[in-house]
Formats: C-alpha cells, sequence, structure tokens
C-alpha cells in the first residue's frame, strides 16, 4: 500500500470521526447561511427551534451524505496532496518541507481534483440541510410535522427536478473555494516548519546529536491544524455563503443566475452581513474539525503505517 494511499485513507477516517463530532455546528451554520430573513437568531435560539420542530435528530439532517462526502473529500485531497507534494520534493534536493509556492501548487491540484470529484455529495447534503425549512405542516391534531428525504431520496428529487447537471451546482465557487484548503494546508506546513526548527535548534543547542531533528505531539497538530483553519475559513466565508445557496436550488427561495449575481443580489438585499451569515458557527465547527482531523489523521495514519509493516512481517 502506498504512503499516499495510506494518507488518503487516515485522511477520510479523521474526517468522519471530526464531521460526526461537529456536525450541528456545520447544520446550523448552512441553514443560516441559506436564510435570508433579517431576524438573525442566536445560535442557542436556532438550536431549540430546530429541536421544537425536528426532534434532536433534526440537528444531523444530511449527517449521512456528509460523512460520505467528508470521507471522499479528505481522501481524496489527502492522495493528492501528497501525491504532489512528493513529485515536488523529488524533483528538488536540499530541504525536508515545501516552500510557500510549492505548498500553494499542491494544495490547488489537490483542492481541484476534490472539489469536482465531491460536489455532488455537497449538493445533496446542502439540500437536505436546507428543504426542511419550509416545509413544515401541521397534522390532523395540530402537531407540525416535518418531511425528511434520505440520502437515495434526496438524489432521485433532485434528478427530477433539474436533471444530473444540478449535482454541479455551485461548481464556479466551489472551485474558488479551492483558496480555503490552500490557505490553511500552506499556513499548517509553513507553522509546522517554523516549530519544527524552532525546536530542532533548541534541541542540538542542549546537546542532542547533529543529526536530531524535533518531533510534534497531537497537541501541536492539533493547534497548528485549528489556527490555519481559522484563517483560512476567515478569509473565504462570503464564498461558503454563497456556495451554499447555489448548491441548495429547488430547497431554497433563491435561484442565483451565478456567483456573480449571488454576491451582488446579497449585498443589495441583505448587506455586507448576508455575507457573513452563520460565520460564528462555521468559523467554531471549522476550526474544532480541522484540529480534530489533523491530530486524528496523523496518529491514524502512523497506526496504519505501523499495521502494515507488522502484517508484511
Amino acid at each position: 500500500m502506498s504512503d499516499s494511499a495510506i494518507h488518503a485513507a487516515a485522511g477520510a477516517a479523521g474526517g468522519i470521526v471530526a464531521m460526526t463530532a461537529t456536525y450541528p455546528l456545520i447544520f446550523i451554520s448552512t441553514r443560516a447561511a441559506v436564510e435570508t430573513k433579517s431576524d438573525d437568531k442566536s445560535f442557542c435560539q436556532a438550536v431549540v427551534d430546530i429541536i421544537k420542530h425536528e426532534g434532536i435528530l433534526g440537528l444531523y439532517s444530511g449527517l449521512s451524505s456528509s460523512l460520505l462526502g467528508i470521507a471522499v473529500t479528505n481522501g481524496v485531497y489527502y492522495y493528492f496532496y501528497e501525491r504532489s507534494r512528493a513529485s515536488i520534493l523529488k524533483s528538488r534536493s536540499g530541504g525536508k518541507g515545501l516552500t510557500m509556492l510549492e505548498s500553494i501548487l499542491a494544495g490547488i491540484i489537490a483542492g481541484s481534483a476534490t472539489t469536482i470529484i465531491s460536489n455532488p455529495i455537497w449538493v445533496v447534503q446542502t439540500s437536505q440541510a436546507v428543504r426542511t425549512m419550509n416545509q413544515a405542516s401541521p397534522d390532523a391534531q395540530g402537531e407540525v410535522t416535518v418531511k425528511k428525504l434520505g440520502f437515495v431520496q434526496t438524489v432521485k428529487h433532485i434528478l427530477a427536478k433539474d436533471g444530473i447537471q444540478a449535482f454541479w451546482r455551485g461548481i464556479g465557487p466551489a472551485l474558488v473555494l479551492v483558496i480555503n484548503p490552500v490557505l490553511q494546508y500552506t499556513v499548517f506546513e509553513q507553522l509546522k516548519n517554523l516549530l519544527i526548527a524552532s525546536r530542532t535548534h533548541k534541541l542540538r543547542a542542549a546537546g542532542a546529536a547533529a543529526t536530531a531533528v524535533a518531533v510534534l505531539s497531537d497537541w501541536d497538530f492539533f493547534l497548528l491544524g485549528a489556527l490555519s483553519k481559522l484563517v483560512a475559513t476567515g478569509t473565504t466565508y462570503p464564498y461558503i455563503v454563497i456556495k451554499s445557496r447555489l448548491q441548495a436550488g429547488q430547497a431554497s427561495a433563491l435561484r442565483y443566475k451565478s456567483s456573480l449575481d449571488g454576491m451582488l443580489a446579497i449585498l443589495k438585499e441583505e448587506g455586507i452581513g448576508g455575507l457573513y451569515k452563520g460565520a460564528g458557527s462555521k468559523l467554531v465547527q471549522s476550526v474544532l474539525t480541522a484540529a480534530i482531523l489533523f491530530a486524528g489523521q496523523r496518529r491514524i495514519y502512523e497506526l496504519t503505517k505501523e499495521a502494515i509493516k507488522r502484517l508484511a512481517k
């Protein structure tokens, strides 16, 4: 099994753990991003309303497609990133880490491939997350019930309404958002290199061998992952809002013609604040997910590689 494939499997597994742990935050931020009403609710109010009308499981609508999406997204991204990284490092001599430009190049290659492959899954997830916003109807006893569709049902619904091309709704802003993981992994890679260099210098100054190299802990990876994702998501959030609204399609009252049309419409109707709806819960979710992912991926990668070595023996 190649090193890139192990990284891909570890990334997929780490992503599933991180997504499961933080999904209610994703759900709420997606709802907030698509909502156009001006009466913004606090995070606690949004949670209470969802539980009241849809039950506790309402906070996990679309989880199955999200787990599939994050497994595919992280698996493909880590595979292409590590392959690109290995190719770049192999093509030159000297230096153990990627430069900033090399990190950006590897990120663009991995991000573009990941976006094209995984976009249909995220269209389904977004449709599931927002479909129930305007689908509540009272039953015979006057109780409000919400009709929900599973993954396969949602796929059929999208095909029937808009055709197969609908699975690539929002691909424009999604490709622009390739800059998100590019920023994330570039910041992560550079901070990691700086931290290793700093600790290695201290290690050798303390009397360690000249070839000694500092090793980062799980906690280091957790913090570096959180910080790098904070920078990336904070920078690109307006495009996340536009992508969510385009991907929602018929599940939303909004029908933007393009990314530019969506941005201009939001600015005109909702002001600059409309581009940052749901930003609070999204930032918290993104930072926690990235922190868990980076720490978990590294640990799963090491355990998997060790298990393969033992089997080989």
